[in-house]
């Protein structure tokens, strides 16, 4: 394809209206207005100046070289103020084909002096014939919060504090509540046991895979991080190039463990403004486990090199974020180095002046961001030529719901294709900032700042990676939430990978958001107004708008294994039919005698009280939140088993999993149907 550079652009703003004169009829003139403004995308406020990208009609075959000549229709505008350069929008260095097929390659941004007038300058491009869409470059919203820095003397007290009962050794595991929450209420007021992502049960079965990648569009990863570095992905041609060479021909300079999309080069930490918010979400998603050393990530491993990769996609940098075009190039980057899982802790404000600032799915894909919704359609569509995971055909997109306290998740996080994460506090309720309702579809822990406890208190928020000083410290948000919820995906995958099993995005959004706990209704009653927002949390609001529920690692990785889950209440008695739980609840099945059996380790876990069956009825009491596996020998047709002296039916066994949490209310006549994908 021919690359498009230099354009002079004739931009002469009496001449938009010269057809409403000249003889030319009004109605004429009032269609050809509408067919301009349907042309442009979105507004300049807040745009990049000197800047536009354009969407040339695929009626063109290949690109046009722009000259001053007059070979294209462009050349009506342009001339005289000296546009500098037009290049492409994405890189058609790599995935060639697959971009070509979607499009990709008809996105340009041109540039030209920053004095010009941007809304003059899209209507005259509009008005070309081949032109079909013209986008101001705006910058996109980081969801940043400060992080509190851990004190030596806090990670020293901390570093003995039940660490035999952690599963791996990082020192810093006991203090990541959002991991497994005991109801601590040192750590929060009113703390709530279970109100986590269940990930030690998980980690029994995977704690990650270096197959599976996973990019962290965001600030610059800290690459050199002693919880970090062995995490990161690679870019060996680079690391053992010559600098300042493009070694592998990918287009990016010496992107060793990313790129810099703001600054053209190297990722960066440091700068003026920059609040280790890239480095914190990494450690979230994969921080190095069992390494002794600080915190430990959802999908960091076990120490033995297992854990998942990260690229650095970088689109912030101190109080700065990319604009629609940079941000669109490290979308499309992350995928071309392979990543599967793609973390977004940013967007768009949910309001302005009090409407939505994007209303629908139609407009956000339509218009208003079309650069940055075409690198994500290229993300999540499988490359056969370049396969990314070998365990998932395409990629998944996960999105921080948004700090705006608002009814409705921010866009991109809210478009129907990508999963938008809301936020909870350590006592499982609503986070005082995060966004809810329309277009939220799961929730995860995102901490929660609680002040009456003193302002070096932050044990509420989430514990993870930061660059500067020990290394390691707190923030609160959904942009907190968000990497729980990648980090389980990426477990996911892991599991997938080594049990052969291949999924469509489809496929593992559905076993994502239906492998969750409910957040209690009851409880989401009355007002909260102890925490640190001044505005008192009507709690009634939030009643099934947090998204299908609390995300939980554990029920994820068996639904993949095709294990049921049944719900069952922490703290009284349980009845549990567990024919309701094999096929449609009415088949011709008995328990045999003594044919429900749990480990020792597992009862101890939950702290079973009694564990009987009656009449094919489990009867059991939890006292502690947690899963646990329980094995049940069935009769398939019949009472008996068939023998010797008897006829009768066969012997059959299967696994089912518990799941002890507050609030689960259990019918025992309830016919639910039966779940896993296998």
């Amino acid at each position: 394809m021919n690359k498009l550079h230099y354009l002079s652009v004739l931009l002469l703003s009496g001449a938009l209206m010269s057809c409403v004169h000249d003889g030319i009829d009004n109605g004429s003139a009032n269609a050809e207005e509408k067919a301009v403004a349907a042309k442009i995308m979105n507004t300049s406020i807040e745009a990049e100046a000197g800047k536009l990208i354009i969407v040339l009609d695929e009626t063109i075959g290949e690109a046009p070289v722009v000259t001053r000549s007059g070979i294209s229709e462009l050349d009506v505008v342009a001339a005289e103020i000296g546009a500098t350069s037009i290049e492409p929008v994405f890189n058609m260095k790599v995935n060639a084909n697959l971009k070509r097929e979607l499009g990709m390659d008809r996105y340009y941004e041109i540039t030209f002096p920053e004095s010009t007038d941007l809304d003059v300058a899209a209507r005259a491009l509009a008005k070309v014939g081949n032109v079909r869409g013209v986008e101001f470059s705006a910058r996109i919203q980081a969801h940043k919060s400060t992080p509190i820095p851990v004190s030596e003397a806090e990670l020293a007290a901390t570093r003995a504090a039940a660490a035999s009962e952690m599963p791996f050794n990082d020192p810093y595991l006991a203090m990541q509540w959002h991991y497994n929450n005991t109801g601590d209420t040192s750590v929060f007021p009113k703390a709530m046991a279970g109100a986590d992502i269940n990930l030690f049960a998980a980690w029994k079965h995977t704690a990650g895979n270096p197959n599976v990648i996973v990019g962290v569009v965001d600030e610059g990863i800290c690459y050199e991080h002693e919880d970090l570095r062995d995490n990161m992905l690679v870019n060996e041609a680079e690391a053992n190039g010559t600098p300042g060479v493009d070694d592998d021909q990918n287009g990016y300079i010496d992107d060793v463990y990313g790129y810099n999309f703001m600054h053209k080069g190297y990722v960066s930490w440091d700068r003026t403004g920059d609040s280790g918010h890239g480095t914190h979400v990494a450690g979230t998603v994969a921080a190095v486990n069992n390494n002794g050393k600080g915190v430990a990530g959802v999908a960091g491993g076990t120490g033995n090199g297992d854990g998942v990769k990260l690229v650095s996609c970088q689109i912030m940098s101190g109080s700065d974020t990319a604009s629609y075009k940079d941000t669109g190039a490290a979308i499309e980057y992350a995928a071309d180095r392979g990543a599967a899982i793609l973390q977004n802790s940013w967007g768009f404000p949910t309001y302005t002046d009090g409407q939505p600032t994007i209303g629908t799915d139609g407009q956000y894909k339509n218009g208003v961001t079309g650069t940055i919704h075409k690198a994500l359609e290229y993300f999540m569509t499988y490359n056969e030529e370049n396969p990314r995971c070998p365990a998932l055909k395409g990629g998944v997109v996960i999105f921080a719901a948004g700090n705006d306290m608002a009814d409705r998740a921010g866009y991109p996080a809210a478009y129907r294709d990508y999963v938008a994460v809301a936020s909870i506090a350590p006592d499982g309720l609503p986070a005082y900032y995060t966004c809810y309702g329309a277009g939220t579809n799961i929730t995860a822990p995102g901490g929660e700042y609680h002040p009456t406890l003193g302002e070096s208190h932050p044990y509420g928020c989430v514990m993870s990676t930061i660059p500067n000083g020990v290394g390691y410290g707190y923030m609160q948000g959904t942009s907190m939430a968000c990497p729980h919820v990648s980090g389980i995906v990426a477990l996911m995958l892991s599991y997938a990978l080594e049990n052969n099993i291949v999924l469509t995005p489809d496929e593992l959004r559905g076993l994502l958001l239906t492998s969750v706990n409910s957040i209690d209704n009851e409880r989401l009653t009355g007002f909260r107004h102890y925490y640190i927002s001044q505005t008192p949390q009507n709690l009634v609001n939030y009643r099934d708008r947090m998204g299908t529920g609390l995300a939980d690692a554990m029920q994820a990785l068996m639904s993949l294994r095709g294990i049921t889950c049944i719900p069952v209440p922490v703290g009284e008695q349980a009845i549990v039919a567990l024919g309701n739980y094999v096929g449609d609840g009415k088949l011709n099945i008995s328990i045999q005698n003594n044919g429900v059996t749990i480990s020792e380790e597992d009862r101890a876990k939950l702290g079973i009280t009694d564990f009987n069956v009656v009449t094919n009825k489990l009867m059991l009491t939890c006292s502690k939140p947690g899963t646990a596996l329980i094995k049940v020998k069935y009769i398939a047709g019949g009472s008996s088993l068939g023998g010797d002296a008897l006829t009768g039916g066969l012997g059959t066994e299967r696994e089912f999993m518990l799941v002890a949490r507050p609030g689960v209310t259990v019918n025992a006549n309830l016919n639910p149907e039966a779940g896993g994908w296998l």
